[in-house]
């Protein structure tokens, strides 16, 4: 197939571009190279004959028109987006003109792109969104695709909105989109202000280990690996108009999995004391949302995926590959709010 892949310098973005190069697709990576992408993040991939990197804002309708005629895809993977909810807080603004105006943009360049080509039944859009559009759980319950939505933070809202519009425009113009909502993510390349990495990285620099609230809350992790698999398996044989959760199974609470982290430092690289020492409790983010988890029956009956990766396995590959790749992690400290408490509200 014909990919163009939104945001395929970012974390999730580049594992898929990945395992697409790797698998013979031939890919357009289409990023604009915002503070969390890293061109590093796809240099392994980089020089492989069916791969082509183009700079461009999902918000320029000249540019992706120009990326749609010169490669004529067969299908938009939509990875683009602003995602951490703490800059959300601080800064809303760019998350509704990133992931909502540009999901209007996008959709109305593959729109014209797939009437232009005789609106052939084989394309795809697939919108990769979040279990965060669906708000909080209390102790018992799961999301499926079929839960309300109640987002509650200006990110989540976000992505609610570009949900709704990619339905839209399914529903009205006929496009072939499916879309997807998966849990947390975690794994190699993940940018240094999200939770796990965070962790990983203040540990080694001896400075507190930052953990919100009490560390009750509770999220289901997925490694970053397999949610790649799972948006090309849906991108191959999901039902158009249909939505599926990706969920990794692995419920955990914020302590609990940083604690994890600690031990496997422990184990990898001692110190005199253990690294579960430098845990601090800090003042909670504002409507932090109590628990996700996510139902995953859609996806296994209808197409036959499940995660491979225990959170155990996950964690101990992520810690040995933040330990491997010092030189990654250490070009990108001195970018914007890294390092920095965001989102206090």
């Amino acid at each position: 197939m014909k990919l163009v892949v939104t945001g395929g310098a970012g974390f999730i973005g580049s594992a898929v571009v990945r395992q697409a190069v790797r698998a013979g697709h031939r890919v357009v990576n289409l990023d604009a190279l915002t503070y969390a992408a890293c061109l590093d993040n796809v240099a392994s991939v980089a020089d492989a004959p069916n791969y082509t990197f183009v700079q461009a804002d999902i918000r320029d309708r000249a540019a992706l028109d120009a990326v749609m005629a010169d490669h004529r895809p067969d299908a938009v993977m939509h990875l683009a987006a602003e995602s951490h909810v703490d800059r959300s807080i601080d800064g809303p603004g760019t998350f509704i003109d990133t992931n909502i105006t540009g999901t209007y943009t996008l959709l109305e360049a593959a729109r014209a792109c797939w009437l232009q080509a005789g609106k052939p039944e084989s394309f795809r859009f697939h919108h990769i969104s979040t279990d965060e559009v669906y708000g909080s759980l209390g102790p018992e319950g799961q999301f499926t695709e079929d839960t309300p939505y109640d987002p509650r933070s200006p990110y989540s809202a976000s992505k609610a909105a570009s949900d709704h519009l990619v339905r839209a425009w399914h529903e009205t113009y006929g496009l072939p989109v499916v879309l997807t909502n998966c849990s947390n993510n975690y794994g190699p390349y993940h940018f240094p202000e999200k939770l796990v990495p965070v962790v990983i990285l203040n540990a080694l620099a001896g400075k507190p280990i930052p953990v919100y609230g009490a560390g009750a809350n509770v999220r289901d992790w997925l490694y970053v690996e397999d949610h790649a698999d799972a948006l090309l398996t849906v991108l191959a044989r999901g039902q158009v108009g249909r939505s599926y959760n990706i969920g990794g199974e692995n419920e955990a609470r914020n302590i609990d999995l940083v604690r994890k982290i600690c031990a496997i430092l422990d184990a990898k690289r001692p110190r005199a004391t253990p690294y579960a020492d430098q845990i601090t409790f800090v003042a909670d983010r504002p409507g932090h949302d109590a628990r996700y988890a996510i139902d995953p029956t859609r996806i296994a009956t209808e197409l036959g995926w499940r995660p491979s990766v225990t959170l155990d396995q996950g964690l101990e590959q992520t810690v040995q590959w933040y330990l491997d790749n010092e030189a990654w992690w250490r070009a990108l400290q001195d970018r914007a709010g890294v390092g920095q408490r965001l989102g206090t509200g």
